[in-house]
């Protein structure tokens, strides 16, 4: 009989398992951990340890064998009986015991039980599917004592460090300052929104625009003066193509998103002094979110929805 198999499927369920008349597997949550050495952190975890003082029969491991194996109570226990005392002779004679994702007991000098705990099974079933992992140093940035030293003999000026946009930290300040004054009123809420969104839209896509579209080249010629009978178009909610420095090159874009079939027109310059141009302006939010997407998934990936007033 393979006592260790039982010992092992009671051990998640259970705290203590007793093998009669040779001692108790024991169990204790351990949360979780982390290795400062080499960046590795361990999921929670139970410990598995023995006290062999711990022998009285609770019935657990009989109870578990008989329904397993089909077996009248009684005969379960003759079997873990007979187990117990295969298990004792081995160690009598110095031999080790192997509990399979258990541990391993043997003799010390001293005629006493030594555990050694194995680590290839997580009993504890609320970590499961939790595995450990390595995570790369995180090296810090110690650049003082090496300026100070150089300050010392050759004066330095200091200039803002420029670091990679992280826009996300903007949309969680965002979500911080929402939660914080939420009670102050709906109105004041949704008005501070909606000029954090255009403010954050605008300077991610002004970044975009800048690298993409005022790098290239334009050769334009004038354009023949053409007179057009346009429905003027109304709402706040506005699909933003670009912004361009040069007022021409604004005019040539919304050339050509009308040949393409856009209500494309110009909406003035924002606040960094780029031309802006939309595919269409809605009156309501869901929309120009619609629009938005189709827009997003046929023609270009970088648009984005302006919420503004126009004068």
């Amino acid at each position: 009989m393979q006592l260790e198999t039982y010992i092992s499927d009671l051990l998640y369920r259970y705290e203590c398992v007793i093998v009669p008349d040779f001692g108790a597997f024991l169990s204790e949550r351990q949360s979780a951990t982390i290795n400062i050495e080499n960046n590795t952190f361990y999921p929670p975890k139970k410990i598995i340890s023995f006290n062999e003082q711990i022998q009285k029969n609770d019935g657990l491991l009989a109870r578990y064998i008989a329904d397993v194996e089909k077996l009248p109570f009684e005969v379960a226990n003759k079997k873990i009986k007979k187990r117990v005392k295969t298990l004792k002779s081995y160690l009598t004679q110095g031999e080790t015991i192997t509990f399979n994702n258990i541990g391993e007991i043997i003799f010390n000098t001293e005629g006493k039980i030594v555990f050694e705990p194995s680590y290839n099974l997580n009993y504890l079933t609320d970590a499961f599917g939790l595995s450990q992992f390595e995570s790369t140093e995180v090296t810090r940035e110690v650049y003082k004592e090496k300026v100070e030293a150089v300050e010392k003999v050759v004066p330095i000026t200091f200039t803002p460090e420029k670091r990679k946009n992280r826009g996300y930290l903007k949309y969680a300040a965002v979500a911080l300052i929402a939660l914080m004054l939420g009670g102050v009123g709906a109105s004041k809420y949704y008005v501070d929104t909606i000029e954090t969104h255009n403010q954050l839209a605008q300077e991610q896509a002004t970044q975009q625009l800048e690298t993409r579209i005022q790098e290239a080249t334009f050769s334009l010629n004038p354009l023949p003066a053409i007179t057009l009978n346009v429905t003027k178009q109304t709402g706040n909610y506005h699909i933003v193509a670009g912004a361009f420095r040069v007022e021409e090159n604004c005019d040539k874009k919304v050339s050509q998103l009308k040949q393409d079939g856009f209500s494309a027109r110009k909406i003035g310059a924002n606040k960094y002094g780029l031309h802006q141009v939309v595919y269409a302006s809605y009156e309501g939010r869901l929309d120009a979110l619609k629009a938005l997407r189709n827009i997003k998934k046929t023609h270009n990936k970088d648009a984005w929805l302006l919420v503004k007033k126009l004068d």
